[in-house]
Order: structure tokens, then C-alpha cells, then sequence
């Protein structure tokens, strides 16, 4: 319970997502299908940069992401996530922080997929004025969000059909496009004609966020199991959309064309290699597509803040659940930060999002570190088959990336990020005083004892106390467990003080 009258609330009905409908969310999270990549080609200079990119960077980084998230996912099965993990290692002050910037970044992230489909609108002659534009974009974010509300078992049954109509296209114009290739213009570069900074933010952007699906371990079915199953399904499904209409689409058209490749130019690709037919079911598609990664994104932060609640870092409000097993208020609270963000350019968002959700992807894979080599012991259903020097060598090249994306941030970039993380830190003292005035009910916070984190000779006890929290103690680990019904925080202040 959540307390402020939710006893009077029947108990919603929250049906468990099973493998398929999670790889489709994952798919969402982290890709969606190929629109968003054309930039690459233009700031690459020509095919070879982009194709090389999304042969080496999934290697690089989205591979040790997803292998971290399959192994800590499968050790924390709860809505909190990576904000867990962090909790786990570095203490509650720093997952707060942690929580914060990522769920901002991934706000921001949502804010792009409503610009994104008026955008495809726009290349195909339905250009709007600023204030319809406006309307468009608010419109969109409503329908959406009330999609999301209606349950989560929906959005992964929504995303498996979205996937497959988004990807449809795409062989349609593999097949066609296969007699006109020249496999010479798969090495086309023009070095005059690289942004270093758009390239690497452009293929960043595509690879990221593997960690989101994390908050949504508490609603899986058999998530020790479940998880790591759809997160290599999905690394094998990103790849191959964004790789077979790269080398179609680069293939088959003169390379000359490079500085035509922006946001919704496959639509265009698609217009010259098949015809109008062609063209208007990429866009079709686009639209559909922005749909399912606005439904992804929105689940898992507003699941994340869900998960936080229920740690007793923020609100017990925004632990309360629909009839439908949804966090209203956590999906309310993202939905009114994508209206706030969705006004600002694609590249503008871009770069700020790559910037922020940098910042917290340091300390999770820190976090990953740490709690290999202070706990080693910890129940990993699934464990990456590498020792714990094996484990920290691999995170290095990810490290290295988001250290040379963040380098080639702009000074603006920089300040509004300080600015975002200095609101994080006044967030965080603000709830700790809420905590200690009694205005706001908060459910069972993290035990004292592990505020610390892992760095005390403790560390296991840390990490347990952090489990104990999200993870019913009865529950053997070989079984699969569900996020226990939370205690607010009152009534263990009073059952405290009574023993």
C-alpha cells in the first residue's frame, strides 16, 4: 500500500510481459528501426564513417551495456533498476542523483519522438505552422500517454506489431534497392565534410539506453530468466535494422548525396528506389515507429520513478498504481516534462540528453565494478562469463566513448547539465527535509546502515539490505520474485520506536 487512501483502491491487475513483448520494449528503448541515423551519414562525410560505426560502436557499447543490464537486472528483478544497482554500491544519495539525471535524459529522449514524426509530416509536403505545430505536438503526447496508462501488457503487445510494421518497409527496400548497389560507395568519405560532433552524438544516440529496460524487471515474467533472453534478442535486432538499409540505402544511391542524408531522408530513399508507394509507407512507418518509442520510453521512466518511490527516495505518491497496474502519477510527471522539452531542436536535444545520460552511465558502470569485486558472491542469476578483472576491462572502451562524446559537448551543453545536476542535488536535500517534517508520506527508505554503500568491509550486508528493501526475504532465489507491497514510512518509524 501506498497509504493517503489507497486501501479504498481495488488491487489492480498487472499481467507479467513475457520475452517477445520485452525484446519489442527493449528494440523501442534503445532503437526503434533506422530513423534518426540518416545524420550520420551526412556528418560522417560519406557511408564508410556511419557503416563502420554500427559495426564497431555495438561492439564497444552497446554490448557491455546490455551485458551489465542482463546481469544486474537478472541480481535486482525490481522497477528501481539501475537506481538499485547504484544504491547498492555508492549509497541512496548518489542513486538519487543518478535516478534523476538518467530519468531527465530519457524525458528528454521522449521529447524528440514528437518532433521526429512532424518532421517526417514536413518531408512529406504536411508542413505545419508554429502554432498547429504546437497543438500537433501536445495532441500526440496526450494520446500517447493515456496509451501507456492503459497498462503495461499493452504497450509490449503495441510495440511487437509496431516493430514489425516499422521494419517492413525497410525489406521492401533492401530487395529493391539490391540490382542499383555499388558496393565502391560503401567506402565513400569526404574528411572535409565530418562534424565530429554530430557523428559521434548521432551514433551514441542510436546505441544507447540498454539500461532503461532495467526498470521495468519488477512487471516480467521470470525475470532472472526472461531478461537476459530478450536483451541479446534485441542487441541482434538493433543492429540489423540499423545496418541492412544503411547499406542499401548508401549502396544504391551516388554518393554525391551524402550531404542530402538528415532526419527523415529515408523516406526520400525510398521515393527514388521504389517510387511514391515506397516513400509514403517509410513515412507511414516513421510515424508508427515514433509511436512505439514514445510508449518504451515512457514506461520505463515512469517505472523508474515508481521503482525510486517504492525505495523510499521520493514521493509514495508516485508509487501508486492505476486499476490498470500503471504508476499514474510517475506517467503524468514524465508526460509534463516531454511537453516542457519538446519545443527545442533535434540536434539541441540530442547533444543534451548524450551529455546527461553520460553522466549517470559513469557511475553504472562504476557501480557494475564495484559490486564485482566487493560482492562477488551476490545471487547472479545471469552473470557475464568474465572474472572480475575481465568484467572492468570491458567497460573501459564504453567509458572512453561517453568521455569523448562529453569532450566534443558544446559550452552550452556543459552549463545547462551543471544547472541540471545542481537542480538534482537541491532535489535531493529538499526530500530528505520532507522525509524528517511528515507532509509527505514516503514508503520504506533504504536501511540506514547502508546509506554508506559497499566500501565498508560490510559490503555484502550493503548490497542485501538494498535487496531486502525491493525483494521479498521468503522468496528463494532460484524463484522469481515480485516487488513486495511497500510499508510507509511512518508505520516503520512507529514499529521502530515500539521495539
Amino acid at each position: 500500500m501506498t497509504g493517503g487512501g489507497e486501501e479504498d483502491v481495488p488491487q489492480p491487475r498487472r499481467r507479467p510481459l513475457t520475452v517477445l513483448p520485452l525484446v519489442a520494449l527493449i528494440f523501442y528503448d534503445v532503437s526503434g528501426g533506422p530513423f534518426g541515423i540518416e545524420d550520420s551519414v551526412r556528418t560522417g562525410g560519406g557511408a564508410l564513417l556511419p557503416l563502420l560505426g554500427f559495426l564497431i560502436f555495438p561492439v564497444i557499447w552497446s554490448l557491455p551495456e546490455a551485458l551489465i543490464t542482463a546481469e544486474l537486472a537478472s541480481a535486482f528483478p525490481t522497477n528501481a533498476g539501475y537506481v538499485a544497482w547504484v544504491s547498492a554500491a555508492f549509497g541512496p544519495a548518489v542513486a538519487f542523483l543518478v535516478g534523476f539525471s538518467k530519468w531527465a535524459s530519457g524525458t528528454l529522449d521522449n521529447a524528440l519522438y514528437p518532433v521526429l514524426f512532424l518532421d517526417y509530416l514536413r518531408s512529406s509536403g504536411l508542413a505545419l505552422a508554429p502554432p498547429l505545430r504546437s497543438l500537433a505536438v501536445l495532441g500526440l503526447t496526450a494520446a500517447l500517454t493515456y496509451l501507456n496508462y492503459r497498462g503495461l501488457h499493452l504497450v509490449g503487445l503495441s510495440a511487437l506489431f509496431l516493430t514489425a510494421f516499422s521494419l517492413s518497409p525497410f525489406v521492401a527496400l533492401t530487395v529493391l534497392a539490391i540490382p542499383k548497389i555499388r558496393p565502391s560507395r560503401w567506402l565513400a568519405v569526404n574528411p572535409k565534410a565530418i562534424d565530429p560532433r554530430g557523428y559521434f552524438n548521432s551514433m551514441f544516440w542510436n546505441l544507447n539506453y540498454w539500461d532503461k529496460a532495467s526498470t521495468l524487471a519488477g512487471e516480467v515474467d521470470d525475470p532472472r530468466k526472461t531478461f537476459p533472453k530478450a536483451v541479446f534478442g534485441a542487441v541482434a535486432l538493433v543492429v540489423g535494422a540499423y545496418l541492412i538499409p544503411l547499406l542499401a540505402g548508401t549502396g544504391a544511391l551516388p554518393s554525391d548525396t551524402a550531404a542530402e542524408w538528415r532526419d527523415g531522408f529515408f523516406s526520400e530513399i525510398g521515393q527514388r528506389i521504389g517510387g511514391p508507394w515506397l516513400r509514403v509507407w517509410i513515412q507511414a512507418a516513421a510515424a508508427m515507429s515514433n509511436m512505439g518509442l514514445f510508449e518504451a520510453e515512457m514506461s520505463s521512466d515512469s517505472f523508474q520513478l515508481l521503482g525510486m518511490a517504492e525505495m523510499g527516495m521520493i514521493p509514495a505518491v508516485f508509487a501508486r498504481r492505476s486499476r490498470h497496474g500503471t504508476p499514474t502519477y510517475s506517467i503524468l510527471c514524465s508526460a509534463t516534462g516531454v511537453v516542457v522539452l519538446s519545443f527545442m531542436s533535434f540536434q539541441e536535444i540530442i547533444e543534451l540528453l548524450n551529455f546527461l545520460y553520460g553522466l549517470g552511465m559513469l557511475v553504472v558502470f562504476s557501480a557494475f565494478v564495484k559490486l564485482r569485486f566487493k560482492d562477488p558472491d551476490l545471487p547472479r542469476p545471469y552473470r557475464i562469463p568474465l572474472g572480475s578483472v575481465g568484467a572492468a576491462v570491458m567497460c573501459v572502451p564504453p567509458v572512453l566513448l561517453i568521455v569523448t562524446v562529453m569532450c566534443l559537448a558544446s559550452a552550452r551543453t556543459i552549463v545547462v547539465n551543471i544547472i541540471v545536476l545542481a537542480v538534482g542535488v537541491g532535489m535531493y536535500f529538499t526530500v530528505e527535509r520532507l522525509k524528517g517534517s511528515g507532509w509527505v508520506e514516503f514508503l520504506t527508505p533504504v536501511p540506514s546502515d547502508s546509506f554508506h554503500g559497499s566500501s565498508s568491509d560490510d559490503a555484502a550486508a550493503d548490497v542485501e539490505d538494498v535487496r531486502a528493501v525491493l525483494l521479498p526475504a521468503a522468496v528463494p532465489a532460484a524463484v522469481p520474485a515480485a516487488v513486495p507491497a511497500a510499508v510507509p514510512a511512518a508505520e516503520v518509524e512507529v514499529a521502530s520506536k515500539a521495539k
